[in-house]
């Protein structure tokens, strides 16, 4: 008995609807199935993978790029920064008193020892000269009065006609007018001093710098503000500092016979300025640096150099004889050291612990697991692994991208048959 309130009918009614949609849900369920499923068709086609679908032992091949181990000599530098300074730096200051009445130079001028510089008033130095002069012309016209009565009275000692004291007395006169030439004869010089001081000269070979005084200006001996400085410049020096560690390298190259070559470089280390010679280190290192001082020295005929210039220093310490050198970026470390993969046989990866040595720029020398003439892996290390597969970059039986930039034709297949696939 179908009961009154209808049930039955409205169930006949949504049955279909219900049916369609349960048909719906699972055409889209596997739908979804086949779009996440990996595409085997490539390989089942026989088709070679491409660089980013594997990269373990029996997998696809990994792309990567590959370096020889090369056998020969490196030269190993030692860099740091380092500051110009003049060979030599006078303060020019006047020796004597009075008014500047001329200036004779250029600023930044070059000069060479004894070229006049400036001149200081003459006329009170001049004066003092000539009474010094007089009064030695003076005291010598004594001197010369004193002798003459001196033989005198040694005649007339002679005769018996003067005393012994007489005599002693006159010979004493003659020596103080002796002494008293003698001063006369030093504050002359000292007059002549004075005066040729009023001419200040360069008393080095150098450039000048800017001028501090003006003409006109009373200056004196202790000024403390000089009238022009003068640098050398040709040739100059670098002072830089290495650490301890690199001391015994320097310090025995250094009694060598042979110059050790050092370089100035600019702010970004692109360009030699200047190339020179190690000249000496200092006698004792900085306890509170742990670092020594080195200068250098150039010929600086192009002064390209200045004095206080901040530039690099580069100093061939050494050169390593018949090392055995990779590039630096091949090197990898790991838990049990640092290694290398090498290109070995049929491509294939392998693993090698290695022992660095000295590392120069972008190469580094490796003392112990590998061999002259080994291809190390220096690009596309990341997915690599002991036995991969490896497809060198850049070798001719590789199958290359066709030269207008399409892909090849095997690519071309696959990616076809992975296109016929999702639509299926």
């Amino acid at each position: 008995m179908i009961p009154s309130n209808g049930t039955p009918s409205k169930l006949r009614t949504l049955r279909p609807w219900l049916i369609t949609a349960a048909a719906f849900a699972a055409v889209a369920l596997l739908i979804m199935w086949l779009s996440a499923a990996p595409d085997p068709a490539p390989q089942a086609r026989g088709g070679r993978p491409g660089p980013g679908m594997g990269g373990g032992p029996g997998g696809a091949m990994i792309t990567v790029s590959v370096a020889p181990v090369v056998q020969g000599d490196l030269p190993v530098h030692y860099h740091a920064l380092g500051t110009v300074t003049a060979s030599n730096t006078v303060n020019v200051r006047p020796r004597v008193n009075g008014q500047l009445v001329k200036v004779l130079f250029q600023e930044g001028q070059e000069v060479k020892a004894g070229d006049l510089l400036a001149v200081v008033d003459p006329r009170p130095y001049q004066a003092a000269l000539a009474q010094a002069e007089g009064t030695l012309l003076q005291n010598r016209a004594q001197l010369t009065n004193a002798q003459t009565d001196l033989q005198r009275y040694k005649g007339l000692y002679a005769e018996d006609s003067i005393a012994k004291q007489t005599l002693d007395t006159q010979e004493a006169l003659v020596r103080q007018y002796e002494g008293t030439l003698r001063t006369n004869q030093g504050q002359v010089d000292d007059a002549k001093l004075n005066l040729e001081f009023t001419q200040i000269r360069a008393p080095i070979a150098g450039r000048l710098g800017l001028r501090q005084v003006d003409v006109g200006n009373l200056v004196t001996s202790g000024d403390t503000t000089p009238l022009v400085v003068i640098t050398q410049v040709k040739p100059i020096t670098v002072v830089f500092s290495l650490p301890q560690q690199q001391l015994g390298t320097v310090a025995q190259q250094l009694t060598g016979s042979q110059p050790i070559p050092v370089e100035a470089l600019d702010r970004s280390q692109n360009r030699t300025l200047a190339t020179g010679t190690l000249m000496t280190l200092d006698n004792q290192i900085d306890t509170t640096t742990g670092t020594v001082k080195l200068k250098a020295k150039f010929v600086n005929d192009d002064q390209r150099l200045f004095p206080n210039q901040f530039v690099n220093v580069r100093l061939l310490a050494e050169t390593l004889q018949s090392v055995l050198t990779i590039p630096a970026n091949a090197v990898q470390r790991g838990n049990d050291g640092t290694y290398v993969f090498v290109a070995g046989e049929g491509d294939k990866a392998q693993r090698r612990l290695v022992t660095l040595g000295t590392a120069e720029g972008e190469r580094v020398v490796v003392s112990e697991g590998l061999k002259a003439g080994e291809r190390v892996v220096v690009e596309g290390t990341d997915r690599l692994r002991d036995g991969s597969q490896l497809r060198i970059a850049g070798s001719p039986d590789k199958a290359p991208v066709a030269a207008n930039g399409d892909k090849p034709e095997g690519a071309a297949r696959s990616h076809a048959g992975k296109g016929d696939g999702k639509a299926q």
